[in-house]
């Protein structure tokens, strides 16, 4: 039985296609096309999918999609006429798009998908599982766990924006919802926003930017209070109530009144390129912890109301990995899988899951694999072949290694003395962490490496940390965790002893100051609160990566490498071998490796 999932028209499109239970492959739409979260119909992914499931549309025993858009304009149509008269001209504006796409989406998907080939529509089943439903069974049914409590937390879906789920076997029971308007992600989005970043793709970088709030300054508790008081109540089991009050996301064109927040918060809102200052990085701190209180109140009523040994999370909120991290150290549960695909690309692997096990009633078959995402390598794979073209046509200066051993050492010895080396192999990622597949690799050690890779390499803010990938049978050296974390998704602290502690003063260092300051012998990966988005790898998962990461140490003694994105600034990471190839060349990156090809810039491209 062959299921292909669909997400599309809001943020971040995608298409995943499952084969009797197995994940056969998955990709965004953005990778395709270029546009970074890229929110249209997902016609190049799903062309992928077919393809490399060798099906066509008539093949497929159905067809779902990520949410229930008739469900959703119920919400937007009450939440109208409970704000009225507040929001004309939002609902003038929103309407005939509603009217005109998203009310007819039956026919627009069928009239795209006539685009990619012929079928027999009365035959084609087309399916619409709600929206959190979809996020908890992209979680619970790659897990290896045969029963676990899911918590899913995101913006909105159709209603629901947190839902705390029962799953067991082939079956997914919802126990508890929170409704719009009030919101976790939406609360989060909020102060995205008026940090100056953009909404639904910036949350990460206000994470980013949270410790370098201070902790125990007056301004971050006197913010910290204001949220928890004037904006929204928590209460026990983690449900948030919003004062709608200070917030226009509900009818309105923007998150926020920004005149109202500047007479709360007695700062204005940043505007994107704005100086950051200490008031807006004490600002991103309060939201965080108080965030992080959230997630934590969520699982623990999900534990109480479950009972559950084992937790699964999905959603945008779920990529919060400082608190996931916090999460996992609390342990609450014996185990956690979080969907490395949480936000709504995942959407669509779940709506597939979904349809298989609990519309078709199928039996989940349990293996000995850690999950069934495959390490989230799901997307495309290039052969020589495409290299070859690629070197024709550009005349690319590049060496070619038979022997895959000597390539690694090469690659490794070139990473030991502070190049900076694009990593381009196997099937890309789905999700949005670059996990070894379209990685850039560099050396962890190297104190000027943060700097030079933000402002050289990636065209991005300075402040932004960069992510460790570590040997798995290596972690506790560097450290302080023991298990793994293959799909960074987990912030953990570096090792004390790797440590070098802060000046009496540092509180009163300017922003910059303090991103200067080498932290630990590990310092490109080691985040200005002494953390890092941890990634393990191992043989099982990635083979190629493990032994590179095997030949740095021996050189160097040293088993972590940074680990960034293969991509710059407001462009999403790199699919094809052009891709990569285009990437390469307009950045300082220094050398670039795609299968046993290693390529560097001819004399007159430096």
């Amino acid at each position: 039985m062959t299921i292909l999932g669909i997400s599309a028209f809001y943020h971040d499109s995608a298409a995943a296609i499952i084969r009797d239970g197995e994940i056969i492959a998955a990709a965004q739409e953005e990778r395709f096309s270029g546009k970074k979260n890229d929110p249209s119909f997902p016609e190049n992914a799903i062309r992928f999918c077919l393809e490399f499931a060798a099906c066509s549309i008539n093949d497929l025993d159905a067809i779902a999609f990520y949410d229930k858009p008739l469900l959703k304009f119920e919400r937007l149509l009450e939440t109208y006429y409970a704000f009225a008269p507040k929001g004309l001209l939002s609902f003038l504006t929103a309407m005939p798009v509603w009217i005109k796409e998203k009310l007819f989406l039956k026919k627009i998907i069928y009239d795209a998908l006539k685009k990619i080939g012929k079928f027999d529509r009365k035959k084609t089943l087309l399916l619409f599982p709600e929206h959190h439903l979809s996020h908890a069974a992209s979680a619970f049914f790659p897990s290896s766990f045969d029963k676990a409590a899911i918590l899913t937390i995101d913006g909105v879906g159709e209603w629901s924006t947190a839902s705390i789920s029962s799953g067991e076997k082939n079956g997914i029971t919802v126990l508890k919802e929170l409704h719009f308007p009030h919101s976790v992600g939406l609360l989060y989005s909020a102060f995205t926003y008026y940090c100056g970043f953009e909404v639904n793709a910036g949350e990460y970088k206000l994470m980013g930017l949270a410790p370098y709030g201070n902790i125990n300054g007056e301004e971050t508790k006197r913010m910290m209070h204001i949220i928890k008081n004037e904006l929204t109540e928590i209460k026990k089991d983690g449900s948030v109530f919003l004062n709608q009050k200070y917030f226009s996301y509900a009818t309105g064109l923007r998150m926020v009144n920004d005149h109202q927040w500047e007479k709360l918060f007695g700062i204005t809102r940043r505007k994107p390129g704005d100086m950051i200052t200490p008031s807006h990085c004490n600002l991103a701190l309060a939201i965080q912890e108080v965030t992080e209180e959230i997630v934590i109140n969520m699982a623990m009523e999900a534990k109480r109301i479950t009972g559950a040994d084992f937790l699964c999370l999905a959603g945008g909120v779920a990529l919060n990995c400082v608190a996931n991290g916090k999460l996992h150290d609390l342990k609450l549960f014996k185990d956690i899988f979080i969907q490395p695909a949480a936000g709504d690309a995942g959407g669509s692997l779940g709506a597939a899951l979904a349809t298989y096990y609990i519309y078709f009633s199928k039996e989940r078959e349990m293996g000995d694999e850690p999950d069934k995402m495959k390490g989230s390598f799901l997307g495309t794979g290039f052969f020589d072949a495409d290299i070859s073209s690629l070197i024709k046509k550009n005349n690319a200066g590049h060496t070619y290694y038979q022997n895959e051993n000597e390539l690694l050492e090469k690659v490794a010895s070139l990473i030991a003395v502070g190049n900076v080396v694009g990593w381009h192999q196997g099937r890309m990622e789905f999700g949005p962490r670059a996990l070894g597949a379209r990685s850039i690799l560099a050396d962890a050690r190297n104190p000027e490496m943060q700097k030079k890779l933000n402002l050289k390499i990636k065209f991005r803010e300075g402040f932004r940390p960069f992510a460790p990938v570590v040997l798995a049978e290596d972690v506790g050296e560097y450290f302080e965790f023991s298990g793994s974390s293959p799909y960074m998704l987990l912030v953990q602290k570096i090792k004390k002893e790797r440590c070098i502690s802060k000046p009496a003063d540092y509180e009163s260092w300017t922003m910059e100051e303090k991103l200067n300051f080498v932290r630990s012998d590990i310092p490109a990966v080691t985040h200005i609160d002494y953390s890092a988005r941890l990634q393990t790898v191992d043989r099982h998962t990635n083979l190629r990566l493990w032994n590179l990461l095997q030949a740095f140490k021996r050189i160097t003694g040293c088993a972590v490498l940074v680990n960034t994105s293969f991509n710059v600034r407001d462009e999403p990471i790199v699919n094809t071998p052009e891709d990569a190839y285009r990437c390469f060349q307009k950045t300082d990156m220094d050398f670039l490796v795609m299968g046993n090809y290693l390529f560097q810039k001819l004399a007159q491209d430096k």
